[in-house]
């Protein structure tokens, strides 16, 4: 079976930077916060331009503390897109908030920016824009909305991490940024773990402090706080893979231009299109066709793995659904987005079987 995201090869890049930088942690054996925490902080806000970052368990674990620093809580509203992974309803549902959704860009599939004012409210405290599939949202029209309301703005670029908008990188775009280091993000570990970002001193102050029970100082605690940390090692394994990043993120943007070229005399195929002063992380490779269901069997007859990456908008899951009706574009998204195989690693070979099933099938059509 073909990889859809191929760790192995990734691996063996930098197996020699993870391994050296492994074994000094077994050495002196600060599992908990050791100084490689600290190093991969510095180095994460150099690299995004934020004054701030504070490293976590994970990206769901950053979102919800991002909203806890922002005062979210029971009987608040928090404006997100309804199509997207469940992280965003389930951070601020955990807190007593409500989620309201608003409809996707029918280009981007990310937040429709120009229609976020109309379901500002007396409740709303936050608006959550999620950098889909690796580009960033339209955060200079929605940071607007939330100067003109008071709203703070918390961007969850668990896929975008490496992304530019008009020159400033994903996670310096709003008040607060969270990514993810999941291992198949654009910048992910061995295991879990996440980052939150700003450049508001007591935002990140209060969020340091939230993400570590709530201490200011050692057994001090100030308020209810949270257990989520970065282990020592998975900051050794991001601090290699700190090196490789931008080589990897101009990888992927040079198969995705292939990909578009070979692919895009398909009428029936709706391609990734990335916005006028965007720069992409590629997170994944998301084709659009109506046609999803059969194509996706004809990629599994050729061992050719593909994934839907959202099978259910958010309003609809029983967890953190909502009764609106205004929602089209991401119930049509649900039903025919499907990601493709997509690394930096990618061989010529596998590339070419891909893009020939998938021009096969639609030529038989």
């Amino acid at each position: 079976m073909i990889p859809f995201f191929d760790l192995a090869a990734q691996q063996a890049v930098i197996k020699h930077q993870i391994d050296e930088k492994i074994a000094k942690v077994l050495a002196h054996g600060k599992y908990i916060l050791g100084p490689e925490v600290s190093e991969l902080e510095e180095l994460l806000c150099n690299y995004t331009g934020a004054k701030y970052c504070i490293t976590c368990a994970n990206g769901t674990d950053a979102l919800q503390i991002a909203l806890m620093a922002a005062g979210v809580g029971p009987g608040d509203e928090v404006i997100t897109p309804a199509f997207s992974y469940i992280a965003t309803g389930e951070a601020t549902a955990l807190l007593g908030a409500k989620p309201v959704y608003v409809d996707v860009d029918p280009i981007s599939f990310n937040i429709d920016s120009a229609r976020i004012e109309e379901k500002v409210s007396t409740k709303t405290k936050a608006i959550i824009p999620v950098s889909l599939y690796g580009q960033p949202a339209d955060f200079q029209r929605i940071n607007r909305v939330a100067d003109k309301y008071k709203l703070v703005v918390i961007e969850d670029a668990a896929q975008s991490f490496g992304a530019t908008q008009n020159g400033q990188k994903s996670c310096k775009l709003s008040h607060i940024g969270c990514t993810s280091f999941f291992p198949t993000k654009p910048l992910g570990c061995y295991g879990d773990g996440g980052a939150i970002f700003t450049s508001d001193e007591s935002l990140a102050r209060d969020i340091r402090q939230i993400a570590r029970h709530g201490q200011s100082k050692r057994y001090y605690h100030e308020r209810v706080g949270v257990n989520s940390r970065l282990d020592t090692i998975q900051a050794a394994v991001l601090l290699a893979k700190m090196e490789i990043l931008d080589t990897e993120i101009g990888a992927r943007s040079q198969l995705a231009a292939v990909y578009k070229q070979k692919l895009s005399d398909i009428p029936d195929l709706c391609l990734p299109t990335i916005a006028a002063a965007h720069e992409s992380a590629w997170a994944q490779f998301t084709i659009k066709s109506t046609l999803r269901s059969a194509l996706q069997d004809r990629l599994k007859v050729n061992n050719i793995p593909s994934t839907i990456h959202y099978p259910m908008a958010l309003h609809h899951q029983p967890a953190v659904k909502a009764d609106q009706t205004d929602l089209h574009v991401s119930e049509d998204l649900a039903k025919t987005v499907l990601s493709l195989p997509f690394h930096a690693y990618m061989s010529e070979t596998v590339f070419d079987l891909i893009c020939n099933t998938i021009i096969q099938f639609f030529e038989e059509r």
